[in-house]
């Protein structure tokens, strides 16, 4: 067991009595530089919970439990060939009062307000990290998500407060990482990703240029079946994201393997599909992954 109880008992000891511990730690975390050698990065991605989204699978409740997905991500990191986090502060702390992030690229998850199954979910407020905060922690960037729906206004709210996060982390040469999703409504009201290539571009297009700047912009974009053309519709550095494939998990492994040959995608975020794998066995899944995104 990488995270044994009774570590897990000392992390909530911490969390009551030496609250002031966690800036210590993030002051003291020894970083890296965002690129290795061959320029690509293998990304855990744990923010999930902050939306609502515990569900994997059928599974409704699978990431409610805080001890097990702690472990499930000290696993993740600990494998050779994984390079980072992706994760609401909550996480991120928990994981420097365990001593698991030193040599890690850590992006701060920013909008986690759109909470699923909301009736303002597209109206995606910043209630994690700003962009001090994130500078003021020692991450390497922040990642906001970006849904767009062309029939609700709450998404020109989002649209306009993403804008301004990636001026304000450009602006302390910290990236954005911008997730633009195009999403619609089902007559039930609920919310559906549109993979099509034409709407994933159209996205891309627009995410593309948000902010007075685009230098320090990358994007997080869905597994696409034509990932040439849909990655061809921008310049900047792009990671493909993982999401929940249910049974359809060797399909996605080979969309990740097909996106990474594309030039200007540097790697995968990949969350819960490596976390809770159907078979149970998060260290092969992950291996596999990071074989994808750092082979020679």
């Amino acid at each position: 067991m990488i995270l044994s109880e009774s570590r897990f008992a000392g992390l909530n000891e911490l969390r009551a009595w030496n609250p002031e511990l966690i800036a210590v730690k993030a002051a003291e975390r020894q970083r890296r530089s965002l690129l290795g050698d061959d320029g690509n990065l293998m990304i855990i991605a744990a923010d999930h919970p902050a939306r609502r989204i515990l569900r994997v699978g059928t599974d409704e409740m699978a990431m409610a439990d805080r001890y097990q997905l702690l472990e499930r991500v000290v696993t993740a990191l600990r494998r050779p060939g994984v390079d980072g986090l992706l994760a609401t502060p909550d996480i991120v702390e928990d994981l420097l009062l365990l001593d698991e992030l030193d040599n890690k690229v850590v992006f701060g998850s920013m909008n986690r307000g759109g909470l699923t199954g909301s009736a303002w979910e597209l109206d995606d407020r910043f209630t994690a990290y700003s962009p001090a905060a994130i500078e003021q922690g020692r991450l390497e960037g922040g990642k906001m998500l970006l849904r767009l729906d062309y029939s609700d206004t709450g998404t020109i709210n989002t649209l306009q407060a993403c804008a301004e996060a990636i001026s304000d982390l450009a602006a302390r040469r910290l990236i954005a990482l911008v997730e633009p999703l195009p999403v619609s409504r089902d007559p039930q009201g609920r919310l559906h990703l549109d993979t099509d290539a034409e709407a994933l571009i159209g996205a891309i297009s627009v995410a593309s240029a948000l902010g007075a700047t685009s230098a320090y912009t990358w994007l997080k974009v869905p597994a696409p079946e034509d990932p040439e053309r849909v990655f061809g519709a921008t310049s900047l550095p792009s990671l493909v994201l993982g999401g929940d494939p249910g049974d359809q998990a060797s399909v996605v492994v080979e969309q990740w393997r097909r996106a990474m040959l594309v030039p200007n995608v540097r790697g995968l975020v990949v969350g819960r599909s490596l976390l809770y794998p159907q078979d149970g066995d998060v260290t092969r899944w992950v291996d596999q992954a990071a074989e994808i995104v750092h082979a020679p």
